[in-house]
């Protein structure tokens, strides 16, 4: 080899190395080559995961022409023989050439050919393409040259596809940092959301969506985007998918799921086609289970996830929810701590602040006893109804106290957010009182009807009743539930249907129980609606 075509291989190759991000050291190599050889017009193909053409990089044509021409090749003609057999090509003529099926309109003219494959880690990542104006351009030792240089550009690719995983673990691994500290030292902070949003950006997604599963996170039962992130993130968010999804065979294998394209069906019920491209899935474990699942999604045409990105993607998940898992216990100890205050208040309140009503309320019973009929009389005898009623307040308060270890958001809590949204269709704020452990007796699914009935009940008195006061009352005891609505507005018209009260009696016949609406003595309306306890193990069992 002469002297100067070494020292230009040489150069050549110190170009190849000089950089580690992936796309400038595939540019860098192509430039390279053209260098080396004096040739018009290179590229580097790069291979999918398919095996066809993913992606196409080249020099020497101009941003116009290049706009002209539009869509890269798609790995046809002799760039799909090289594909099909990689070894190296040299033609100087390529319209001579059997494999060739010409350029596309506003192609420049293009005559010699000279292509070799890039093979990094005895796999052909792509081919070197190099081409030229004049015939007969590249010589046998061109040929050489290009071969040795493409020899040194798969060592480079190498080192460049190991910067760039290196780098991206890294961004995930200061993400998962950053979400650790997030959640154990911010409570208001949305977890779930919080994961949907970090992975949207670093994997480089359209859409990212957290899916449950109501039983436990297994697949053969409702699953619910709970969250979700990125294009089309509002419209399938609070969505039921469909069955027999990629996200279904990830919860019942709990096992990590790649596609290179996510078919149409099932999921265009919910997407469009051309929203539907690369997908992978991802559990979320909890424990001995799981507590959903991260679906994470690129549109139509974009490059497909590598298993690179399905074990970064894993690995960070695994990782988020044992910060989940330590937060909750955070929560939990500081629920914990906070639940022993609250039975120490209910304790107070019982032993200290009921008692001694109680006695005063006797103490005042028996002055009345000797005073007699009289003024004085009527008087004390209301302040012992009011003593009552305080005490019965009380007792509402101990029973809400004590319900709170039991759950969160109680059925309590959601009636008085009702009242509370209720209010603004009202003379005034309603007065609500609550007799027995509300929480503790009322189960989840007898809970929404309860729920139903007083926000139906307020909406009725609202557009219709006129009323200047509103009492409710909600008890429940050992065998049932019962909510009673009473108003002192212009009462019911004879004959008339009020909008929903035929739905308050449906939900009370569904449950076996009752429903009333009459007119109350002097202006006002009743309304009374009752629904019995379900038996310990039965169906309709499940406790709030």
């Amino acid at each position: 080899m002469p002297e100067f075509r070494l020292q230009r291989l040489l150069e050549a190759n110190r170009l190849a190395v000089e950089h580690l991000d992936l796309p400038t050291a595939l540019r860098q190599i192509v430039e390279a080559a053209l260098d080396l050889v004096g040739a018009d017009f290179g590229a580097i193909g790069v291979l999918g995961s398919d095996g066809k053409l993913a992606e196409f990089i080249h020099v020497g044509m101009d941003a116009e022409t290049v706009r002209r021409i539009g869509s890269p090749p798609a790995g046809l003609g002799l760039l799909g023989t090289l594909i099909a057999e990689p070894r190296p090509v040299r033609l100087a003529d390529m319209s001579g050439d059997a494999r060739s099926v010409g350029f596309p309109p506003h192609h420049p003219p293009m005559n010699s050919f000279l292509g070799v494959p890039l093979e990094v880690r005895d796999e052909i990542f792509g081919h070197l393409y190099l081409a030229d104006l004049r015939f007969d351009a590249f010589s046998a030792a061109d040929q050489e040259l290009v071969e040795a240089l493409a020899a040194t550009a798969g060592v480079a690719i190498s080192h460049a596809r190991l910067f760039e995983e290196a780098t991206r673990r890294g961004q995930w691994t200061a993400a998962t940092s950053r979400i650790t500290r997030d959640l154990l030292t911010n409570d208001d902070v949305d977890a779930l959301q919080l994961i949907a949003e970090t992975v949207l950006g670093l994997a480089d997604a359209d859409l990212v969506a957290v899916v449950v599963a109501d039983g436990e996170g297994r697949a053969d039962t409702e699953l619910v985007v709970d969250r979700a992130a990125g294009r089309n993130g509002g419209r399938v968010l609070g969505s039921v998918l469909p069955p027999d999804t990629l996200v279904h065979r990830c919860l019942a294998s709990r096992r990590p799921q790649l596609v290179e394209q996510l078919g149409a069906a099932p999921m265009s019920t919910l997407l469009s086609p051309e929203h539907l491209g690369p997908a992978m899935a991802v559990p979320l474990p909890a424990g001995d289970g799981v507590r959903g699942c991260l679906f994470v999604l690129r549109s139509d045409g974009a490059s497909v996830f590598t298993e690179f990105d399905l074990d970064v993607v894993a690995s960070f998940a695994g990782q988020a929810t044992l910060a989940l898992d330590r937060a909750d216990a955070r929560l939990d100890r500081a629920r914990a701590a906070s639940l022993e205050d609250r039975d120490r208040i209910a304790r107070d309140l019982h032993d200290h602040v009921v008692q001694r009503l109680f006695a005063a309320g006797l103490n005042i019973q028996s002055v009345c006893a000797m005073l007699g009929p009289g003024v004085a009389f009527d008087r004390l005898t209301d302040q012992v109804d009011e003593i009552d009623a305080t005490i019965r307040q009380i007792r509402s308060t101990i029973f809400g106290l004590h319900a709170t270890r039991h759950r969160a958001v109680g059925t309590r809590a959601m009636i008085l957010e009702v009242i509370t949204a209720a209010t603004a269709t009202l003379p005034g704020p309603p007065e609500v009182s609550f007799r027995g452990p509300i929480d503790l007796l009322v189960t989840r699914g007898l809970r929404d009807d309860v729920v139903a009935v007083v926000r139906e009940a307020l909406t009725n008195v609202g557009r219709h009743a006129s009323a200047e006061r509103v009492e409710i009352f909600v008890a429940a005891d050992s065998k049932q539930v019962e909510v009673e609505v009473l108003d002192d507005g212009k009462g019911m018209v004879e004959g008339s249907v009020l909008s929903g009260l035929s739905n308050l009696r449906a939900r009370a016949e569904a449950l076996d129980g009752t429903f009333e609406m009459a007119a109350r003595p002097g202006p006002g309306t009743r309304l009374c609606w009752t629904a019995p306890l379900p038996p310990p193990g039965s169906d309709r069992e499940d406790a709030a």
